[in-house]
């Protein structure tokens, strides 16, 4: 009887504890279900173009995208703003989703939008952040479309044996303009560049310099003219001491240094001068039989080809200093100017572009501060005082993302602008990170760096570069492979890269018999 009692126990204590457990199974399944009903009716409803742009307060994006290829496809296909800046679902996308909403939101909320520099923001360097490489694979997943150009099939191959190869290339790398439209935007051979109009006066005879003082050049054949500082003899601390913040290893060790006196540009070659040797040299679609032909007065110095896209990046030419050209080509335009003018014109050496900038001073810049003063601070920190830094250095700060006109910037003692930021400026020595330490103490006279190697020497910082890369002792160097990532002809161009925009180069003339020297 017991046994049939505890039976019969433990059937209503199961069939209680199923009650139970399904009056809360139940509820909770049906609120699930309900929850990722709504959670995908709420995905939907935010991934919608008109959702974004009641977020986003820059019209231009909404108007650009309108005009672009992927909002009037052949196909008639219409992409959305998700299917760019958000990659494919299955791949991260819910994260990614939260991540930038909350950013956004953050953004709309809390900050003010008429202090975004929407134009440094349409780059590219920002670009690549928000646009999704396995997004454009999963729309675009046939490279090589049966109408696709024999440029573009060629262009896709290289892409294709890139990423094979474990590189970092892009397709927006290319392909920029195809989800906001830019009327300036080339990416292409760039056939009519050069082509510039010849107003007001025509230099026939260049300066004539008879002493070792300042002169202003003139181009022969041009109205181009540019001025040249005389650097004076001396002797200076080559590098950075162990104890200067934000110091490299290959700043040092210091050495002493002494140099002959010689000329410097007072500013970076601008496009102006750089137009002019383009125009009196480049081949453009002749051989060099052809320019040899055409240009005998030079000697038949042969220039470079058109460029590959729009090397100045529609920042405008000018007095801006000129960009893109690689180091090949800027030495070429010193063959080239010397030619012209009956002088002797070069790159500086690594040890002539520190006295330069340096001026006479042994600290972190030719002007009071300390690097970490300048640097960008941390959310709460104390404000910064970057007042007597944006008076002579246009850096990540202050320039908006692009190069600046001399005029942005004062002089350093020597009268030269923009040895610190704005480009960095090619030197012609050979790149090592142990350079100082073979040097040994010194003093040394007339140093030109290692004998043979790889790279160059890229002095300066740009506009790019924060507070500590401005420094005069910060060294860098060419980076020819990466530079040329994305140029697409066979073989690569000798005379641009197409991934580098903010290197350039000023000039040194050398005082000699030709300037005046007895």
């Amino acid at each position: 009887m017991s046994e049939v009692i505890l039976l019969y126990c433990s059937d209503f204590l199961n069939i209680l504890f199923v009650k139970r457990l399904t009056l809360i199974f139940l509820p909770g399944l049906v609120l699930g279900i309900i929850l990722m009903w709504g959670g995908g009716k709420a995905i939907e409803a935010t991934s919608t173009d008109k959702f974004c742009n009641s977020c986003h307060v820059h019209p231009q994006a909404d108007i650009s995208f309108k005009k672009s290829l992927h909002y009037e496809t052949q196909s008639g296909f219409r992409a959305h703003c998700v299917d760019c800046h958000l990659p494919p679902k299955g791949d991260g996308y819910l994260p990614e989703k939260v991540r930038t909403g909350l950013r956004d939101v953050w953004s709309y909320w809390f900050k003010d939008s008429a202090s975004f520099d929407w134009e440094a923001k349409s780059k590219l360097d920002h670009a690549v952040t928000h646009v999704y490489e396995s997004s454009c694979l999963k729309c675009h997943p046939n490279l090589f479309p049966a109408k696709l150009t024999k440029e573009g099939m060629d262009a896709h191959l290289y892409y294709d044996q890139q990423v094979k190869k474990g590189l970092d290339i892009r397709c927006i790398n290319c392909h920029l303009n195809a989800g906001h439209y830019d009327p300036n935007y080339l990416h292409a051979k760039n056939t009519g560049f050069g082509q510039i109009a010849s107003t007001g006066e025509v230099y026939t005879e260049p300066a004539k310099v008879e002493s070792f003082t300042g002169f202003t050049e003139k181009i022969p054949g041009s109205g181009v003219s540019f001025n040249m500082k005389a650097i004076p003899a001396g002797s200076f601390k080559m590098g950075s001491p162990d104890g200067e913040k934000y110091r490299n290893p290959d700043e040092g060790p210091v050495t002493e240094v002494q140099l002959d006196p010689f000329f410097l540009g007072e500013v970076e070659v601008t496009w102006d001068e750089y137009m002019t040797f383009f125009a009196q040299t480049s081949r453009g679609g002749k051989t060099a039989t052809d320019q040899k032909a055409a240009a005998p007065e030079v000697d038949a110095i042969v220039g470079a080809t058109p460029p590959y896209g729009q090397p100045d990046q529609n920042w405008g030419k000018g007095k801006r200093p000129a960009i893109s050209m690689s180091h090949h080509a800027a030495q070429v335009y010193c063959q080239w100017l010397s030619k012209v003018t009956g002088k002797t014109y070069r790159l500086p050496t690594e040890a002539e572009w520190e006295y330069a900038a340096r001026s006479g001073k042994e600290t972190p810049y030719f002007f009071e501060g300390d690097p970490k003063q300048f640097m960008k601070k941390k959310l709460f920190s104390s404000k910064r005082d970057t007042a007597v830094i944006n008076s002579f250095v246009v850096y990540q700060e202050n320039s908006k993302a692009k190069t600046q006109e001399p005029s942005f910037v004062l002089p350093n003692p020597f009268g030269l602008k923009n040895m610190l930021g704005n480009v960095a400026e090619f030197c012609a020595d050979w790149y090592s990170p142990d350079t100082y330490s073979k040097y040994g103490q010194g003093p040394l006279k007339n140093p030109n760096g290692p004998a043979s190697g790889t790279e160059h020497v890229v002095r300066g910082g740009s506009y790019k570069s924060a507070a500590d890369l401005v420094r005069s002792a910060a060294r860098s160097q060419t980076l020819t492979e990466q530079w040329l990532k994305t140029d697409p002809q066979s073989p690569k161009s000798i005379w641009w890269y197409s991934d580098c925009f903010y290197v350039g180069f000023r000039v040194v003339c050398e005082f000699d018999e030709k300037t005046g020297k007895k």
